[in-house]
């Protein structure tokens, strides 16, 4: 087997060392011990976007929020999914993925940072969902391994009662707070209930090569 290539190292705010590995075509990034995301499992991060904006075809100026930049597909299905004068923000906390993007994982999905309707915003998510009010028609977080799995501990503060409740509140009458995480947590579909989101889970296949893994997406509705 061809051996992992380490490629760069980035780190964290709080301290956490990244690292973006290559084998053959395979792209990896690794951190605090867990494979945080590879290229070849890009089904699931394309399904946040699919479901999380499947909405907004009628739209014509969608405000669309992602949580995580990541290997750049999510922010390349929620370009897909609006319309030529929507604008989809991506907030990234580690400057070096943004780096990555830019010099080797661009292209894996389409070079989304180019896209003119992309808004490049380098830092926490939570902080536009904080100040923003009515004003999104889809949040999506792809971030860390998700509610249940968490690689950085303040991303705890995204998936509690006070992270749902500043989600609600960004998000417009009818946006969608589409979730991504590896596994499933029942105890976040019930938090997301009891604030008032009409939710449906998507349970979804990591990879399209059919590996055997599967994650779990939430598209929760806040309510007219």
């Amino acid at each position: 087997m061809i051996p992992w290539e380490k490629l760069a190292k980035g780190k964290a705010p709080d301290g956490q060392v990244l690292e973006l590995r290559r084998r053959g075509h395979e792209y990896l990034i690794y951190a605090g011990g867990y494979d945080l995301m590879s290229s070849e499992d890009d089904t699931s991060s394309l399904a946040l976007s699919e479901y999380g904006c499947a909405h907004l075809g009628g739209i014509k100026k969608a405000r669309v929020l992602v949580g995580g930049l990541g290997m750049g597909y999510t922010l390349r299905a929620a370009l897909d999914q609006v319309s030529e004068s929507s604008t989809v923000e991506v907030a990234e906390l580690v400057s070096s993925v943004v780096e990555w993007n830019r010099e080797w994982l661009g292209e894996l999905a389409g070079c989304p940072l180019n896209d003119s309707r992309t808004r490049l915003l380098l830092e926490d998510v939570r902080k536009p969902i904080r100040v923003a009010k009515n004003s999104y028609d889809a949040i999506l977080l792809d971030v860390d391994n998700g509610p249940d799995a968490l690689a950085h501990k303040q991303n705890d503060g995204l998936y509690g009662k006070r992270g749902i409740d500043s989600a609600y509140d960004a998000l417009k009458t009818g946006g969608v707070f589409g979730v991504w995480s590896f596994d499933d947590d029942p105890g976040f579909t019930r938090r997301l209930e009891k604030r008032g989101f009409a939710v449906q889970t998507h349970r979804v296949s990591a990879s399209k090569k059919g590996r055997g893994r599967y994650h779990q997406i939430w598209a929760a509705r806040k309510g007219r």
